[in-house]
């Protein structure tokens, strides 16, 4: 299945994503607007298709083609056999074979072998024009990329984020990183903890590039000349994210509980995932049911809607038990932008924006040191608006999205014309 138009010509860069489009990876649908405006031409080909009912505006301005590769592949077994049949007639197919035999010897998953069926499909519907591919995430893209890369002979690169950093094994993360193993030409990613870890797996450190997503400022209003509450006045919370262990949204309610009973506040939560129906059960369990409000995912116009009208913006992040971390979330730059008060936790890349006591707080992810950081900013609101302040400076100086781009643009652009 395909969307948009591919014109006369196609383009010469292939885009591997997990799926197109998602509301929680805007990160992404804002890289590639970037990309498109500097000049790169290329065509996405996705793992999944899309499950969100709501589109950001961002996806809305992309013009790029979108490929659905089988998502499984039993739903397409002609599609599927036809393309490993042309693909086996492909110079490097024994060998992405090779590869993928061994890499199934450690991972005898049907997921191992849904990622070769949907390289073979990749490798023989990709147009000739292509010169190299780009993909998403180090775990299931970079593993489609890299398969179908090798069959046909071109280069690849990826950016990695979080998850498929910290959940990937080691033995994987070399391979996908060592030219020995027809490992990625370069690959990105978006923070510093994670670039140290990766460049010490790597065969050279040099392969592996930091570069921040940074924040397209002109896609957002200016920030709002803020009537700050007073202490004791009401307090209305707000945090954005899935709800997923990492996130640490069970430690907030957890906090929140401990709050005093005379207390007013008010916390909505905007985002979508699989432990929504626990953690309302826990907020009821605990007695502050009446004061959440669950959104649901929302497109980006509401959620910087929803910070605008809040006093406090709240990401309680912590490591999951399967080692799953965030890495440097966007969403808290996005709430910096409209100069909301932040507290979070010093998790993973998180202190590389927000120093704590300067941009905002950072506390401990339990209930007890979430609930004291929420007393401090809500007993302290010029502190709060000062950190607000900072963190809306740090933004527009640092973290700004051009020379990411400019970057990953050049090292594209120099795998392309190396192919």
């Amino acid at each position: 299945m395909t969307t948009g138009s591919t014109g006369p010509s196609r383009p010469p860069l292939a885009v591997v994503v997990k799926g197109w489009p998602r509301l929680s990876e805007t990160f992404i649908a804002q890289e590639l607007v970037a990309l498109e405006a500097a000049g790169h031409q290329f065509e996405i080909w996705s793992l999944r298709h899309p499950t969100d009912v709501k589109r950001h505006p961002l996806h809305e301005k992309l013009t790029a083609a979108v490929h659905y590769l089988p998502e499984y592949l039993y739903q397409e077994p002609d599609r599927v056999w036809a393309a490993r049949d042309q693909a086996k007639t492909m110079p490097g197919y024994q060998t992405a074979y090779r590869i993928w035999r061994e890499d199934l010897r450690r991972d005898p998953t049907r997921n191992r072998i849904r990622r070769f069926g949907q390289a073979c499909v990749l490798a023989a519907e990709m147009p000739g024009a292509v010169l190299g591919l780009y993909a998403h995430f180090l775990h299931t893209p970079s593993s489609v990329a890299r398969y179908a890369a090798i069959m046909r002979g071109l280069p690849w690169s990826f950016s990695a984020h979080a998850k498929d950093i910290w959940t990937s094994p080691d033995w994987e993360l070399r391979e996908k990183l060592a030219a020995e193993s027809h490992g990625a030409t370069f690959g990105a990613t978006c923070t510093g903890f994670g670039a140290k870890h990766l460049q010490d797996m790597a065969d050279r450190s040099d392969r592996v590039d930091l570069i921040y997503h940074g924040l397209d400022l002109s896609r957002f209003p200016s920030p709002p000349q803020r009537k700050w509450r007073a202490p004791g006045d009401p307090l209305h919370l707000m945090s954005v994210g899935r709800l997923v262990e990492k996130k640490g949204f069970d430690r907030l309610i957890g906090a929140l509980a401990l709050l005093p009973k005379s207390m007013d506040w008010h916390w909505t939560h905007i985002g979508g995932g699989d432990m929504r129906d626990l953690l309302q059960g826990i907020a009821e369990d605990v007695g502050v049911a009446d004061r959440i409000t669950w959104r649901g995912a929302c497109d980006q116009p509401e959620v910087i809607a929803a910070m605008r009208a809040c006093d406090l913006f709240v990401l309680p992040s912590r490591i999951a038990r399967d080692g799953d971390r965030d890495g440097l979330p966007n969403v808290l730059m996005e709430a910096a932008s409209q100069r909301l008060p932040i507290l979070s936790t010093a998790v993973s890349a998180i202190p590389e924006f927000i120093e704590s006591g300067t941009h905002g707080l950072l506390s401990e992810d339990t209930p007890e040191a979430l609930a004291e950081a929420i007393l401090t900013l809500s007993r302290n609101p010029e502190q709060a608006a000062r950190m607000a302040e900072a963190a809306l400076g740090r933004l527009r100086s640092d973290f700004g999205m051009d020379p990411g781009i400019a970057r990953l643009s050049e090292r594209l652009t120099l795998m392309m014309q190396n192919a």
